[in-house]
């Protein structure tokens, strides 16, 4: 399974916000952030204040995007 941010970093753009005004306003950690943009996976808790702010859901923020199947 892979996590991807994309519709977060749409959310941001629609609401013309930066990564950085993110950071500060939700108070979540650069090194969170760093590891979102990469695509790795962070803290329920990062999402939550994600999310709080933004006034969202997970859903609004993230997809889980399940691994294909190899078919034999």
């Amino acid at each position: 399974m892979t996590v991807s941010y994309n519709k977060l970093w749409k959310l941001l753009i629609d609401r013309d916000m930066s990564k950085t005004d993110l950071v500060r306003e939700a108070k979540i950690t650069t090194n969170a952030m760093a590891r979102m943009g990469k695509g790795e996976d962070v803290r329920i808790g990062v999402i939550v204040k994600i999310c709080t702010y933004l006034g969202c859901t997970f859903d609004d923020v993230l997809e889980i995007i399940p691994d294909k199947r190899v078919e034999d």
